[in-house]
């Protein structure tokens, strides 16, 4: 039986031509003239991309002089709603603001430098144009405190190998961290206060423990006091039935404050109950679960009648939590106390001999549930 040869492919046949001309080139010198030159490729841009490369220090954007310095109360798409004295406006973001690259440009707290500029309105009409911009977003100051979440790793944002974190600012330049918790509906959480707690502390804000719907059930006097051993106030109110809100009302008086919590546990609520006019959307609790549904989706700033702000943001489910394992134990005071008698200097305080934190924690000198909790907060940390 005959095989027939295999016939060559155009790509063989392709690399013989190559190999052939090639030969000829080193033998025959070709006049300049008549050499073959690659043409440019040619791409139809359109006009608006089809402009000269600026030089460097170079731009459109006119110089503008600051009229003052604002406070971001709300965010959109290129730009913020600030407040300068008593009026609102909508700024844009000058072409020369450079935000840092790990972090949110702007934040609802962030004070601002801006400079206003001559209405512009497509429609003419100045309340409901969209399009309108009464300023411009020039720079903004360094923060004082921030209430920061790392950004979800995401396939679609990050780079595999990114090792950078993004962190998103939701509040900025804030006093207080209320920690909005509720006896139930949805059920108390003590796990997800102690992270609130560490976010507090590492955003230089100083945290309170509100406990609401006290109307529903009496609170755990045991786990409050446990919670209100590290030196946090901690208040009891119900934004449903009023009591309590004056003693949380005078204390918030004259600061800056931002409601944190799970979602469903009030903070819309009791922002309408100590903000008059705010009117903000609330929603019932799924009674499948006892879990609470996402209502506030932006973070909102709200002045307080007797002085002070308020800002609202979303609930969560989950907090995690960013920072090297080694960190952790400075954040819970009950195991500061015993960690320096440990047999080893980098302890991490789980399975180590001569623990002397794992052994107050079994005598009962330390509570088993922040003992818990610093290990679960460990785990995700060490997991990253």
């Amino acid at each position: 039986m005959s095989v027939m040869p295999r016939r060559k492919g155009k790509s063989q046949r392709r690399i013989k031509d190559w190999e052939r001309r090639f030969r000829e080139a080193e033998t025959d010198s070709l006049d300049a003239d008549s050499a073959e030159t690659l043409q440019p490729l040619r791409v139809k841009l359109p006009a608006s991309r089809n402009q000269p490369i600026a030089e460097a220090g170079e731009t459109d954007e006119p110089s503008y002089e600051s009229d003052g310095i604002a406070i971001v109360t709300g965010l959109f798409p290129g730009g913020a709603i600030v407040r300068l004295g008593e009026d609102e406006l909508l700024c844009r973001l000058a072409g020369t603001f450079r935000p840092p690259k790990d972090t949110t440009a702007l934040a609802v707290g962030d004070e601002v430098s801006v400079a206003l500029t001559e209405a512009q309105h497509v429609s003419g009409d100045m309340t409901t144009d969209s399009q309108r911009t009464d300023g411009v977003i020039l720079s903004r100051r360094p923060r004082r405190s921030a209430l920061a979440r790392p950004q979800p790793t995401s396939g679609k944002r990050r780079g595999r190998y990114d090792d950078e974190m993004f962190v998103k600012v939701v509040a900025a330049n804030m006093d207080t961290l209320l920690i909005i918790a509720s006896v139930r509906q949805p059920a108390f959480r003590p796990g997800l206060i102690d992270r609130f707690c560490i976010v507090a502390e590492r955003g230089e804000m100083k945290p309170v423990i509100v406990i609401n719907k006290i109307d529903l059930d009496k609170p755990d006097k045991k786990l409050l006091k446990e919670l209100s051993s590290g030196g946090i106030e901690v208040f009891f109110c119900s934004a449903e039935t009023g009591k309590g809100l004056r003693k949380l009302r005078k204390a918030l008086q004259d600061k800056r404050s931002v409601l944190a919590g799970a979602s469903g546990v009030g903070k819309s609520t009791l922002i309408n109950a100590l903000v008059p006019g705010a009117d903000l959307a609330v929603r019932e609790i799924r009674m499948k679960d006892q879990r609470g549904r996402h209502v506030t989706s932006a973070a909102t700033l709200h002045e307080l009648p007797g002085g002070g702000l308020l800002v609202d943001t979303p609930g969560v489910r989950e907090l995690a939590v960013e920072m090297d394992a080694a960190e952790l134990t400075w954040y819970f005071p009950e195991l500061v106390e015993f960690a320096p008698k440990c047999k080893f200097n980098d302890c991490t305080h789980t399975h180590e001999p001569d623990c002397a934190v794992i052994a107050a924690a079994e005598a009962g000198k330390i509570p088993l549930r922040r003992y818990q909790s610093y290990l679960r907060i460990l785990e995700t940390i060490s997991t990253k």
